[in-house]
């Protein structure tokens, strides 16, 4: 399954309502397995984003659905992007031509 990081920024609701994150990310949990992914890893961070996430899922467009699902809920803003292994990365050097 690919594999996706996505770099979290909490709204203003959602830092008014910091005490509510881990039910959140259990409830993320959930979201993924529903749309068919799994959410690998959370990591709260300091610096110019509060939070990441690795996930992975069927493809592309789950990933698109699923960031817009949970972001609609207003507490964060993301920014995801595919991740490719080391394998898929020789893979796709391989076929350089």
């Amino acid at each position: 399954m690919p594999t996706y990081i996505s770099l979290l920024r909490y709204t203003q609701k959602g830092m008014e309502t910091v005490k509510e994150g881990p039910n959140r990310v259990e409830a993320a949990k959930k979201a993924f397995k529903a749309f068919g992914g799994e959410l690998k890893q959370f990591y709260l961070v300091m610096g110019q984003y509060d939070a990441i996430v690795i996930s992975e899922g069927p493809d592309d467009e789950t990933a698109a659905k699923l960031a817009l699902a949970i972001g609609s809920l207003g507490n964060i803003r993301t920014e995801t992007m595919r991740a490719f292994t080391e394998d898929e990365f020789r893979k796709i050097i391989a076929g350089l031509a």
